[in-house]
């Protein structure tokens, strides 16, 4: 019998003094049997740095079609906000450029993010909406400590930096931006 996915419950207050965004969100994520907590946390804090009423998360991520996981679109279905993870080739992200107005890229993995930027950097700099940001491991660590079937956490951003706190934990996460 195959694993099921483990559905979470992430009831989000959102105060993002950087975008003036104030809102609360009531999130339901399924989290495949293969993609880790650090994953999830991962996903999670992208939602929350770029959160807006039409942020939304795919239906499937082990879907081989080329869709975002993380996205804003028009009422005609196109796509102004394309957020992706992890390193992926230039070929890809290039794609993801040409069908969406702004893409928006975390990597996370210290030492393979280092690596990676090092042969990526020149190619991407051509792309003009796509901005890449990298996520530090113990920070998502930290982030995905606090990971649980229900979760009520409060998200504070403010100078590019953001303060979650969820139960008696807070954690502080700040994005590298490596490219704008």
């Amino acid at each position: 019998m195959a694993n099921t996915a483990t559905i979470r419950k992430a009831r989000l207050q959102i105060a993002d003094m950087d975008r003036q965004y104030y809102q609360s969100h009531a999130l339901t994520l399924a989290q495949h049997p293969s993609e880790t907590d650090d994953r999830l946390a991962v996903r999670l804090l992208a939602f929350v740095l770029n959160a807006s009423e039409d942020l939304t998360f795919s239906s499937d991520l082990s879907s081989d079609e080329f869709e975002p996981e993380v996205s804003e679109r028009t009422l005609t279905g196109d796509i102004t906000t394309w957020i992706a993870f992890g390193t992926p080739d230039e070929k890809w992200l290039r794609k993801a450029a040409n069908r969406a107005e702004k893409v928006i890229l975390y990597t996370y993995g210290d030492r393979s993010v280092s690596v990676w930027w090092k042969q990526q950097e020149n190619a991407l700099q051509r792309y003009r909406n796509l901005s890449v940001h990298q996520l530090m491991d113990e920070q998502i660590a930290a982030v995905a400590a606090q990971v649980e079937r229900t979760m009520d956490w409060q998200c504070n951003i403010s100078d590019g930096e953001l303060m979650l706190t969820g139960g008696e934990a807070t954690v502080t996460v700040t994005p590298v931006t490596l490219k704008t």
